[in-house]
Order: structure tokens, then sequence, then C-alpha cells
């Protein structure tokens, strides 16, 4: 078992001030909380967000398009799972209406492009799968938790006047133009076991107590573990909410039986 190192990313949009278990540095604005990817699982990334300012409208490319485009990281499939949120949070995912790439370069140069996404009022337990070439935003007080793959390309369309680039051309060849698929979101409820997600590159379920055995069967090789409520055992180490490790499947994992936690696996 390997316990991730934590990496607290400050961000001009995160918060001073983080929902526990975590805590921000006196002077520090949090944004994102990453867990360093291990060995036997390096396609995936785990991470916390938090809010207090809108982040920029932004899109991400498939793995056919990031290695087109000449980059070196993979494309990027993502899920969000809201764990805070404070009145008035939404997140902006996809369009209210189709839209063509000449009208939506328009609109992310004259900034209309925000009030074009669909804005959805989110509350804890929200699910989102965002695919490659969804057009995003993450609106402000919103915590969450990111499940996605391993990529740090980011193209941003549209950033609220900030001092920093802007991708228009990339992001606009990559980005689809349509509404986000009603499908692809949903509120998870606050007991039981959960499919979070099973597609191309990862599977993710949130398990209540401890898993049966079909879940133990799925879950046979690498795995992550994320605690959200009570503790398990890795061996001899405790892993606690706010924490991410890594074990060799979920027979090697003790489970609160009262507990719950996120777990993912790789799936190419």
């Amino acid at each position: 078992m390997t316990a991730l190192p934590i990496r607290l990313v400050d961000k001009p949009w995160g918060m001073d001030v983080l929902p526990a278990p975590f805590a921000a540095a006196p002077g520090r604005r949090i944004g994102e909380i990453w867990f360093e990817p291990p060995a036997a699982l390096p396609s995936l990334l785990i991470k916390y967000i938090f809010t207090s300012e809108k982040l920029s409208v932004q899109v991400h490319p498939d793995d056919a398009q990031a290695l087109a485009a000449g980059e070196t990281d993979s494309g990027k499939d993502e899920c969000w799972l809201v764990i805070h949120a404070e009145p008035g949070a939404a997140l902006g995912v996809g369009f209210d209406r189709p839209i063509d790439h000449g009208a939506m370069r328009a609109a992310a140069l004259d900034g209309s492009i925000e009030h074009l996404l669909t804005w959805y009022p989110v509350r804890p337990g929200d699910f989102f799968q965002i695919p490659a070439g969804t057009v995003h935003a993450i609106g402000a007080g919103v915590g969450l938790i990111e499940i996605q793959q391993n990529s740090d390309i980011t193209y941003r369309l549209f950033d609220y006047g900030r001092p920093r680039p802007l991708h228009l051309e990339a992001g606009i060849a990559v980005a689809n133009g349509v509404p986000h698929e009603p499908s692809l979101r949903r509120h998870i409820a606050d007991a039981g076991t959960i499919e979070l997600a099973d597609g191309r590159y990862f599977q993710a379920h949130r398990i209540a107590g401890r898993p049966d055995a079909a879940l133990r069967a799925i879950y046979a090789g690498p795995v992550l573990i994320l605690p959200r409520q009570g503790t398990v055992r890795i061996g001899d180490t405790l892993v606690s909410p706010g924490d991410c490790a890594e074990a060799a499947g979920l027979d090697a994992v003790a489970f609160d039986g009262d507990g719950l936690t996120i777990v993912v696996r790789a799936k190419a």
C-alpha cells in the first residue's frame, strides 16, 4: 500500500478557507488538491477542486486530438462529484443550444460564451461526467472531487480578463458545440453502493460499508481508495477522509462497516 503524496495547488480562484478536513496556510488560495498518481496507476489522477470565483470556460481534447496537436499528455475525460456547494453554486456544462465553431469563437472573443453555457445549480451528491470536447466552467462556491485521465491539457476559451493565456484556436478545434447529454449527470443518493462511472479509461464506485464479492472481483487489481466517511485500513496504514491511497485490490483493504469509500480503477 502507498498513501499518495498530496500537492496543494494555489489558484487565483481558489479558497483561503477550505472545507474540512483540509486547511489552507495563511496567505494561500488553494484551488486544487492533487494526489500524485502511483506507478501502478499512472493514467489516473484524483483531485479535489475548491472555488471562490468562476473557473475559466475551457475544454479538453481526446487522445487522438491531443496526439494530432503534438501534445505530450493524453486527452482528458473526467467526472465530478460535488461535495460542497454554497448558495447559488452552479456548474456550466455544454451549451443551451447547438452552436457552430464560428459562433463559438466570436462568443469567446466578446465574453458572451459564459452566458451560452447551460448552468446547472448544484448541491452535494450531484455527479457529472465530462467527456473530452465538452465545453465547461466550474462556478464559484463549489467543492468537488474530480476523477480524470492523468493529463494537464486545458484549453482556455475565456477567463474573465485574468492575465493568463487563452488557447482559442486549439480549444475551438476540439470543442463540441452541443448541450450536455442528460444521461451524463445525476444525483447520487446519500446511502448505498453506487457505480459512479464506467467509461473507456476508468471505472469508479462509491461503496457503502464493505464491498461484496462482485465488486471485489471487479477491483481485483490496482485500485485507488478515497475514504469519504469513516476510515479504511490497508496493511498497517489507516486511511482517513482527505487522504487517497493505492491498494493491490479490494481484498487488501479493511473497510469500515459504516463508511463510504470511493474506489477507482484504470481501464486503459
